[in-house]
């Protein structure tokens, strides 16, 4: 057994928070099955959280894993930098501009700068995607979102 093992010390760390979680589902009221309480649900999903953490355990102890090395090398982080700094700018103009107008400015985005997506195609999705899930959301489950500074919405 390696120590420089990522399956491994991932499978600790997923037990760890799984334990957690069953935990913190015991601290609350369980209930049945027919009237569940607010640990329920917390319970039964650590439960399930901790065998597989407990299978990544068994495989990384049986046939070893990947090196913390190896998993960085040859990374490019310019890709995952612009995402984050779309989701930052996202976030920043999200009340100001609005739901609808954020959004599209994020896909658009997002489609030509991480897999550019050709013109044609990304501008039909970044219109389309946010405004069903405007209409979901804000028509038929009555949802508020921001309408920004453009009152869209």
């Amino acid at each position: 057994m390696k120590i420089d093992n990522t399956e491994l010390w991932s499978g600790l760390f997923g037990l760890g928070l799984s334990l957690f979680v069953v935990w913190a589902g015991l601290a609350h009221e369980l209930g049945t099955i027919n009237d569940p309480g607010s640990g329920y649900v917390l319970f039964y999903v650590g439960l399930l959280m901790t065998v597989f953490s407990l299978v990544i355990l068994v495989s990384a102890l049986k046939s070893g894993g990947p090196t913390f090395v190896s998993l960085w090398r040859n990374v490019r982080w310019t890709k995952p930098l612009i995402a984050i700094g779309l989701l930052i700018a996202f976030t920043i103009a999200f009340e100001t501009l609005g739901f609808l107008v954020s959004t599209i400015a994020l896909l658009i985005a997002l489609l030509r700068l991480i897999d550019p997506v050709p013109w044609w195609r990304a501008i039909p999705i970044a219109i389309a995607s946010p405004l069903i899930c405007w209409y979901v959301l804000q028509k038929l489950l009555l949802i508020s979102l921001p309408s920004g500074m453009f009152g869209l919405g």
